[in-house]
């Protein structure tokens, strides 16, 4: 992860990645992102939420249109397609997945979307709700606010 005297070492992670984006090398990396997990509890240097392919930023999107391409890759099965639509990184060649997020810039589709993906029943005043709650926001929700909000919603 770079950490090391001074100036730091070359990352050994993102090292890895980018020789197996340049096909020099074809091994599995699945597992790299719990070495790095490991790697930066023991070591105690925070990684970023926008450090490259490991940060929790890093496959995540908000974005109307950019998820709703995702969304339709992964409804029809095709987790290759959904890994590259917006991204440069593969995820799920270093055991990662695609995340919508439901935020201030998220269309009708990701909320409909993190909805059945968290086993809530989909209704158009439901979706309307979140969509206004979405609108009022700065930055991506997190599961547990949007949680909150459908419960509120629920519970009126």
């Amino acid at each position: 992860m770079g950490v090391g005297e001074r100036a730091g070492n070359a990352p050994l992670d993102q090292t890895l990645v980018n020789l197996k984006l340049m096909g020099v090398i074809d091994n599995d990396l699945t597992l790299l992102d719990e070495y790095v997990r490991i790697a930066n509890k023991y070591v105690e240097v925070p990684l970023p939420r926008n450090y490259p392919v490991f940060g929790e930023d890093a496959f995540e999107t908000g974005t109307g249109v950019h998820a709703s391409a995702v969304i339709k890759a992964m409804r029809k099965g095709d987790d290759w397609l959904a890994d590259r639509v917006y991204s440069g990184v593969p995820a799920g060649d270093f055991g990662l997945k695609q995340v919508i997020r439901i935020g201030h810039m998220a269309g009708r589709s990701n909320i409909i979307w993190w909805l059945e993906q968290n086993g809530y029943e989909v209704t158009d005043d439901l979706v309307s709700h979140l969509f206004e709650v979405a609108k009022s926001q700065r930055r991506n929700m997190l599961d547990s606010e949007v949680e909150t909000a459908v419960h509120q919603f629920l519970n009126q």
